[in-house]
C-alpha cells in the first residue's frame, strides 16, 4: 500500500512490504466464511453419540485416534486467521466447561455460512451482527426458561456424566463409569462447593476398563527405599513434613581439628543424640506413617521403620500437598511444629506390587475413607493411547458433572433447546420490519444444525428428521430432541449443564460477530 507519485520523480511512500496482500470487500467475506465452513465440516462427523473418530498423524510420527473436539483442534497446525479464531473459541469452551466444544464449533461455523449468504445479497455486516445478537438474547431466554434445578443428590447427574462420555472411548454402554464419576464428586463435595480437581486419575496398567475403581484417597507411583517397610497398615495417623529429617547443615564452612579419638567419638555421639531426638519427636506425635518432601537420614529411616512406621521421603512438593489434603493433615515446615493436632488419618495404607515390561512397579494406595479431601479414579487397562482417550472422556464427564453440581441447573440435550429457540426466534423475527429480521432467521437456521447433524451422524434422513422435530415442538412437545438412534423422541437420558450450553452459544456468537466486523485482511506473507 503506497501513496501516489507527486510528479517529482520520487518513489511513492511504502507503508507495507511489497509482498503484502490486502483483501477487501466481498473477498474478505468469502475468505473468512470459507475457512469457518471448512472448520465446521471437519468437525461435523465427530458430533454426537454416533459420531466417528479422526486419526491424527503428528509431525513427530505419533498417531492418535479420537473424536474429542478439543483434542482434534489442539493437534491441528492452523494458519488461516479465521481458523485461528475458531481454535481460540474451542480453547475457551474447553477451559470454561470441559465439554461442548464440537457443538460450539458447529454452530459458529453454520452461523458464518448463513452470514456469508446474507452479505452476498448486500446486507450490511452490522445489520447481520445486530440480528445475531437479538437471536442470541432470545435463545438465552429460552435456555433459562427450560433449565431445570439439579442438586447433588439428583439422579440426572448420572445422565450428565453419561452424556459427556457418549461417543468416546469411555462410553461402555452402561452406567458403571458414570456412577464412579458422580460418586467421586459427591465424596469431595464440601459446603463451599465441589471442585473437579479434587478427583485425580491414575492408570492401573492392569486388567481392562471394567476393573476401574474409585479409591477414597490417593495413589502414588513410588519406589520404596526399604524392602522391610510395612506393606499394609490399618487405621493409622499421618505426619506430613516439608523439611528433611537429616543433620542440619551449617550456614558457614568451618574446619574443626580433632586431637584424639575421644573427641571424634563425642562428635559421633552428638550426631546420634540429635537423630534420636528427631526420632522421638516423630514418634511422640503418634504418627505411624511419615511422608517428607525432604531427605530422610538412613539411620533415622531404619529406626522409624523398626518402630513400626511407614516412612517415605524425597517426595515432590505437590505429592506431599496431595497427601495432606487427602488425609486432612497440616503440613509441618519444621519438626518442632509437629504435634498430634497436625496429623491426618487414614483407614488403610497398602503397597501394590506388579510386574510390567519396565520391571517391578510399586504403588502406594492410601485409603482415607468418606472424609477424604482427595479421591482417585484408578483406570483399568493398558498404558497406551486407548487408555489416554478413556481418561480424556472421564475428565470431560468430571468437568460437566461438577459444573452441573456447582450451578444446580441442567437442560435436556439432543438439540431440543436449539430447536425450541429456533422456532421462537422465527416468531420474533415476524415483528421486525428492518433487515435485522433476515439475520435473525439466519441465526435460527444455524441453531438447527445441531439436531440435524445428530440425525445425519445417526444414519437417518436429515431433512425429514428435522421437519419431524420442528413439528413436534410446534405441537407443544418442547422436550423433544434427537435420541441416540437419530429418532425424534422425548429426551429423558441426555442432560447437559445449562452453563455449558450458555457459554457455547455466547462464545460462538461472539466469535462469528467478531469475524463479520472485519472489512480487510492484510497478509504480510502474501497469501
Amino acid at each position: 500500500m503506497a501513496s501516489g507519485n507527486d510528479g517529482s520523480g520520487r518513489a511513492p511512500v511504502a507503508i507495507v512490504r511489497p509482498t503484502t496482500t490486502v483483501t477487501s470487500g466481498v473477498e474478505v467475506t468469502q475468505k473468512l466464511v470459507t475457512a469457518a465452513v471448512a472448520f465446521g465440516d471437519l468437525m461435523q462427523g465427530t458430533f454426537g453419540p454416533q459420531g466417528l473418530d479422526k486419526m491424527l498423524y503428528k509431525t513427530n510420527g505419533e498417531t492418535a485416534v479420537t473424536n474429542d473436539g478439543a483434542k482434534i483442534v489442539a493437534e491441528l497446525l492452523v494458519k488461516h486467521p479465521a481458523a485461528k479464531a475458531f481454535v481460540q473459541l474451542a480453547e475457551s469452551q474447553e477451559q470454561a466447561c470441559g465439554d461442548g466444544v464440537t457443538g460450539c464449533l458447529l454452530f459458529a461455523s453454520e452461523a458464518m455460512r448463513e452470514a456469508g449468504r446474507l452479505l452476498e445479497r448486500g446486507l450490511h455486516p452490522l445489520a447481520v451482527v445486530n440480528g445475531f445478537q437479538e437471536g442470541l438474547s432470545i435463545t438465552l431466554d429460552c435456555l433459562d426458561e427450560r433449565s431445570e434445578p439439579c442438586d447433588a443428590s439428583d439422579e440426572r447427574l448420572l445422565a450428565v456424566a453419561r452424556t459427556a462420555m457418549n461417543g468416546t472411548s469411555a462410553d461402555t454402554g452402561d452406567t458403571t463409569l458414570a456412577a464412579l464419576v458422580v460418586e467421586s464428586l459427591r465424596l469431595v463435595q464440601s459446603p463451599g462447593g465441589v471442585d473437579h480437581e479434587d478427583v485425580r486419575m491414575t492408570k492401573r496398567t492392569q486388567g481392562n476398563l471394567s476393573d476401574t475403581r474409585l479409591i477414597s484417597g490417593l495413589v502414588l507411583e513410588t519406589a520404596l527405599h526399604l524392602d522391610r517397610l510395612p506393606r499394609v497398615l490399618e487405621h493409622g495417623r499421618v505426619l506430613v513434613l516439608t523439611c528433611p529429617l537429616d543433620e542440619e547443615a551449617t550456614v558457614r564452612d568451618a574446619e574443626i581439628e580433632v586431637e584424639d579419638a575421644q573427641q571424634w567419638l563425642s562428635f559421633i555421639d552428638a550426631k546420634e543424640r540429635l537423630l534420636k531426638a528427631k526420632k522421638e519427636a516423630v514418634l511422640a506425635t503418634g504418627a505411624n506413617a511419615v511422608f517428607s518432601a525432604g531427605t530422610i537420614e538412613a539411620s533415622l529411616f531404619h529406626d522409624l521403620t523398626d518402630a513400626g512406621c511407614f516412612v517415605l521421603g524425597g517426595l515432590e512438593r505437590s505429592g506431599v500437598e496431595d497427601i495432606a489434603q487427602a488425609t486432612g493433615a497440616a503440613m509441618c515446615d519444621h519438626l518442632d511444629d509437629a504435634n498430634e493436632a497436625r496429623l491426618g488419618e487414614f483407614e488403610r495404607l497398602e503397597i501394590e506390587t506388579s510386574e510390567d515390561l519396565d520391571g517391578r512397579r510399586e504403588r502406594l494406595c492410601l485409603h482415607v475413607g468418606p472424609s477424604a479431601g482427595l479421591v482417585t479414579l484408578d483406570v483399568g487397562g493398558g498404558d497406551g493411547t486407548a487408555v489416554e482417550e478413556i481418561i480424556r472422556g472421564l475428565y470431560d464427564a468430571l468437568r460437566s458433572t461438577s459444573l452441573a453440581m456447582a450451578s444446580n441447573s441442567v437442560v435436556r440435550g439432543g438439540g431440543s433447546i436449539h430447536m425450541g429457540a429456533s422456532l421462537r426466534i422465527k416468531e420474533a423475527a415476524e415483528t421486525h420490519a428492518g433487515r435485522e429480521r433476515l439475520a435473525m432467521e439466519a441465526f435460527a437456521r444455524a441453531l438447527e444444525t445441531v439436531p440435524s447433524t445428530l440425525a445425519q451422524n445417526a444414519g437417518v434422513e436429515r431433512l425429514d428428521t428435522l421437519l419431524a422435530l420442528r413439528a413436534a415442538h410446534r405441537s407443544g412437545a418442547w422436550g423433544s430432541g434427537i435420541d441416540e438412534q437419530g429418532h425424534v423422541a422425548d429426551i429423558h437420558a441426555t442432560w447437559l449443564p445449562s452453563e455449558t450450553l450458555r457459554h457455547a452459544l455466547e462464545s460462538a456468537t461472539e466469535t462469528a460477530c467478531g469475524l463479520l466486523r472485519v472489512d480487510q485482511v492484510i497478509s504480510a506473507r502474501g497469501d
